[in-house]
């Protein structure tokens, strides 16, 4: 069997775990007092620490140490988590992902961060409304008057526990486990040998050694919990409760040797069985934050699968959907009753495959989004500018290609909105707007699309300085007549910027031609709407996977295209007497809506006579709708889309290409060109007539 790389699978759960570090610091900072939220911030601090000694990441464990010291006194109550610690904690993370990534590397910031954390521990107030617990042995300093707090009771806990069959594998080291164990308090260790199996059958890879430990504390239970965090699952553990003491009965004692400890190894017991010591342990304490339990049940039913083997399925997917639908059209032209019923079966299981294959590949778009929060605060923070973000339709899923090739647009995206589309806080006051700019970014499905969209309520795109500068650049001539829609998409040219003077965020006229590149290489389109003084929206839609999809096959003179199935809302027949060359373009009236429609034959330039009964395949693409017109409607299929070549590239009306059942190919066609250019038709008509 072949084991994965322990160090890569560690790097790979510390990059989730830092993550969540960030949105949980960035939540704090706008809850400083959510228990919840401090707790899981510094459970993900003990996790990352705990793994980076285990995996051999001392320099990563050595700084955590601190980090995670600081934030145990918040989570205690002597410190704040006031704005000044939530930007060190940033920073810190950033360092974190810096020594996990680049190991061998000297990565230097560390001492410095580590000072400025201590200064704002040192100096952070301390909330006199929780009390604080001291340390055991600690000296406190209390008034006069006031009496002494009563000693805390303690107990003898003894742990027994069996680290499970792989921990020795994946680099668990039982003394480090024990050494975190004798943190808690004064321990006693036996090892437990009576599983230990004969030499010729023992495995030297399997841990057969158990561990009895008496520990001396007030309640362990949620220390152990920690020790035992990434084992707790899969190993036996068993906590039961010896005998109670108080601190001054352990200091009376001589040598610090408890006489408790010393009872519990020599009097004679019994040995208990795993069931009574089940039943004698106390009821652990719940995981911080509702729906932790659910979390872990989740986390240890899920599998981490290599993103090239999900490729490589669906890859073996689509060619058994070529195969099944080439099977389909041999038993359609057979009389044989038995190959039709084994075509139909295959038919059923290759669709069953088809989408549970694409339902694995699907990720909720929240995992892009939540990347941004960090980019926002940033930004904020540079530009002096308050800014409150807001992401909806976190839970609309996307094609995973699509989300990893999404981040670069939606961050330049973001950026535009923040350095040219919102104002400052002195700009907005003076226009009667909140001193707060917003940024939305929301996802919605929109037919057989993703719509997008980055919002902000800044002072909108100035179409004269965009004329002006496109005008400056060569881009248009100056007597050009544009349409505002058009003015627009001006600034996703390369090298375009209306920018005075070049900063570290913007003035190239880079970013937005990356955005225009990425979102063309995706099939998608970019949508443009601006209000002066009420903000701007830029809307991605894009396609919701670039692999198979349910297709429309069509038949136009003596080719065949397929129309993707989700962009269909009805077909109908073309009414008789209609011109039948109308320059391709002419209007429907669909139940009281006009609805513009292309003669595709013209389009693609069909020689051949039309037939007599023509249809219309009335497809859209967000609020637009057009009307397709063909001679014959095949029927639906399942769709491979395969990528056009560079060559083919630039023909619009196409996104790619399908292998039919007969080995012939058929294209597939760009619905959403289709219905800007029957867009483009109905307000060249509305202009003209208003004119």
């Amino acid at each position: 069997m072949n084991i994965s790389d322990p160090t890569e699978t560690f790097r790979q759960e510390a990059r989730e775990l830092l993550d969540q570090l960030e949105a949980g610091l960035l939540d704090l900072e706008q809850d400083p007092a959510n228990a919840d939220l401090i707790n899981s911030t510094f459970r993900a601090l003990h996790t990352i620490k705990g793994s980076g000694a285990m995996f051999g990441f001392t320099a990563v464990a050595e700084f955590v140490h601190e980090f995670e010291t600081a934030f145990d006194q918040v989570r205690k109550g002597q410190t704040k988590a006031n704005s000044a610690l939530i930007e060190v904690a940033l920073d810190a993370k950033d360092h974190i992902h810096r020594l996990i990534e680049a190991p061998e590397d000297r990565i230097s910031g560390g001492d410095e961060i580590l000072a400025h954390l201590r200064r704002i521990i040192a100096g952070g107030p301390v909330d006199t409304e929780t009390p604080v617990k001291p340390k055991a042995k600690a000296k406190t300093t209390k008034a006069a008057d006031a009496p002494p707090p009563p000693p805390a009771a303690t107990a003898i806990w003894r742990l027994e526990f069996y680290l499970p069959a792989d921990a020795l594998i994946y680099g668990t080291n039982p003394a480090l486990l024990l050494e975190e164990l004798a943190e808690i308090g004064p321990t006693r260790v036996t090892a437990l040998t009576d599983r230990i199996p004969a030499l010729d059958v023992l495995d030297p890879e399997t841990p057969h050694v158990g561990w009895r430990v008496d520990i001396e504390a007030v309640d362990p239970t949620a220390a152990i919990d920690d020790v035992f965090l990434f084992l707790r699952d899969t190993m036996e553990l068993t906590l039961t409760r010896l005998d109670e003491r108080t601190e001054t009965d352990a200091q009376a004692e001589p040598d610090g040797e408890p006489d408790a400890l010393s009872e519990a190894s020599s009097a004679p017991e019994p040995a208990p069985t795993a069931a009574t010591l089940a039943a004698q342990s106390p009821t652990p304490k719940p995981r911080q934050g509702a729906g932790a339990d659910t979390a872990d049940r989740a986390a240890a039913s899920s599998l981490r699968v290599p993103a090239e083997r999900l490729d490589e399925l669906m890859d073996r997917v689509g060619e058994l959907v070529i195969a099944q639908a080439r099977l389909s059209q041999i038993a359609g032209l057979s009389s044989d009753t038995a190959l039709k019923t084994i075509a139909e079966e295959l038919e059923r299981l290759s669709s069953g495959l088809r989408d549970t294959t694409m339902g694995i590949r699907m990720v909720p778009i929240g995992t892009l989004f939540s990347r941004f929060r960090r980019l926002i605060h940033d930004l904020s923070g540079e530009l002096g500018k308050p800014i409150e973000f807001i992401t909806a339709g976190e839970d609309t899923e996307l094609d995973k290609t699509m989300i990893e090739r999404l981040a670069d647009p939606l961050v330049h995206l973001i950026r535009n909105s923040v350095d040219h589309g919102l104002e400052s806080a002195e700009k907005r006051a003076a226009a009667g707007k909140p001193p707060k700019g917003v940024v939305r970014l929301s996802a919605v499905y929109s037919g057989a699309e993703v719509a997008i969209s980055v919002t902000d309520d800044g002072a909108g795109l100035d179409t004269a300085r965009i004329r002006a500068k496109a005008e400056e650049n060569g881009l248009i001539a100056p007597d050009a007549k544009l349409t505002e829609q058009e003015l627009h998409h001006l600034i996703f040219a390369p090298g375009f910027s209306t920018a005075k003077e070049v900063t570290s965020l913007s003035g190239r006229g880079v970013g937005m031609d990356v955005v225009k590149r990425t979102i063309d290489g995706l099939r998608g389109t970019i949508d443009v709407t601006s209000k002066p003084g009420e903000g701007s929206t830029m809307t991605l839609r894009l396609p919701l996977t670039l692999a198979i999809i349910d297709g429309m096959l069509v038949r136009v003179g003596n080719g065949r295209y397929t129309i993707p199935l989700a962009a269909v809302e009805e077909c109908v027949e073309l009414p008789e007497g209609i011109e039948a060359h109308a320059k391709g373009r002419n209007f429907l009236d669909i139940r009281g809506a006009l609805v513009p429609y292309l003669r595709l034959r013209e389009v693609f330039g069909t020689a051949a006579e039309p037939e007599p009964h023509q249809k219309v395949v009335i497809v859209s693409s967000g609020e637009g709708r057009v009307g397709l017109v063909v001679d014959q409607i095949i029927g639906n299929n399942q769709t491979v889309i395969k990528q056009l070549s560079k060559l083919h590239s630039g023909i619009k009306s196409f996104s790619g290409a399908t292998i039919l059942g007969d080995g012939t190919v058929a294209l597939i066609l760009d619905t959403a060109h289709l219905v800007a250019a029957g867009q483009s038709y109905v307000d060249r008509n509305i202009t003209g007539r208003a004119a």
